[in-house]
């Protein structure tokens, strides 16, 4: 073959070897591209199902889906699906929690009810003896002493009378020197009236005036029932006529004073003041059960500022 025959076959045939080597580099690029692809595929694949055992749909979708049409965001359907299902079990624990509110009202108002009725049939099947009221005081009515001890019932704390004329002396009237000490205690003028009634009533106790104590925290008691101090007045006019030789005209404030509010700051002291008065009236029966009452409802007192006074209660009676 001539020399210019033998140039185009060469080059003929470099050209179809170019053009036959040239595709297969990027076909062996695709297909590694691929084979990586589905690798990483199939690993994040098995690490879902690391996470989330049991191929839960809500959380990632099925290797097959049969379903048709295109193919929803896995993330948003999971954020969607994991918030709704949230937000429909604290409305459910809502609703449980005002069942269970409206359910414990309703048993409180039962028990009230029927604590008020075992009261009532109480009085009713254990009516109380009539105690005479004393001749500078006014007559009483009947309250129920029962409500805390399970005895029978005394007399509601005795009233100021209504006219300020004083009773007829049958003995003697006060000396001079009590009348001057009396007239040495100061009332206080500031600008809460209640508490200046409270105060002059302390400083007579204080001074062992009782009597005069007495009158003067019974005036503060009746004008000002709601002043901040009526816990402090009502325990202390119970301690004047306890600390006078009176226990049972201080029995009926003490017990007054613990049921208008177990929680002010004098109730637990009118209770074991009320044991005391018990003691002192030699009904041990009802000491104990004050004592009892007083160790269970204020055991922060009976171990701290009350301490000393409620052990020495204790022996003085004999409880079972």
């Amino acid at each position: 073959m001539k020399l210019p025959q033998l140039k185009n076959l060469a080059g003929l045939a470099l050209a179809g070897a170019v053009i036959a080597t040239t595709p297969v580099p990027a076909l062996a690029q695709d297909d590694v591209s691929e084979a990586r692809v589905r690798k990483i595929e199939a690993e994040i694949r098995a690490l879902q199902r690391q996470v989330f055992p049991g191929g839960d749909a809500r959380f990632f979708e099925p290797e097959i889906n049969t379903q048709q049409g295109t193919p929803s965001n896995p993330s948003s359907a999971t954020s969607t699906t994991a918030v709704t299902d949230i937000l429909a079990r604290l409305d459910a624990i809502e609703a449980q929690m005002q069942r269970l509110t409206a359910a414990g009202e309703e048993n409180r108002n039962a028990v009230m009810l029927l604590e008020e009725r075992l009261e009532a049939l109480g009085a009713a099947n254990n009516p109380a003896p009539v105690v005479e009221p004393a001749a500078e005081e006014a007559p009483a009515t009947q309250s129920n002493l029962s409500a805390m001890t399970g005895g029978a019932s005394t007399v509601e704390p005795a009233r100021p009378a209504q006219t300020a004329e004083p009773a007829p002396a049958q003995t003697a009237g006060p000396s001079e020197e009590r009348l001057a000490g009396v007239q040495e205690i100061m009332k206080p003028q500031t600008d809460d009236a209640g508490d200046d009634e409270y105060t002059y009533g302390f400083r007579l106790w204080n001074a062992g005036f009782y009597p005069e104590a007495q009158q003067q925290l019974r005036l503060f008691v009746d004008q000002h029932p709601d002043h901040w101090r009526a816990t402090y007045g009502r325990n202390l006019l119970g301690r004047a006529y306890l600390d006078d030789g009176k226990a049972r005209e201080a029995a009926p404030w003490f017990l007054r004073n613990y049921q208008v509010d177990k929680q002010a700051a004098r109730a637990g002291d009118s209770l074991l003041f009320l044991a005391d008065a018990m003691i002192a009236l030699e009904d041990t029966n009802r000491a104990c059960i004050a004592l009892a009452e007083f160790g269970d409802t204020y055991p922060a007192l009976a171990s701290g500022r009350l301490q000393d006074q409620y052990e020495a209660s204790l022996q003085k009676v004999t409880c079972n």
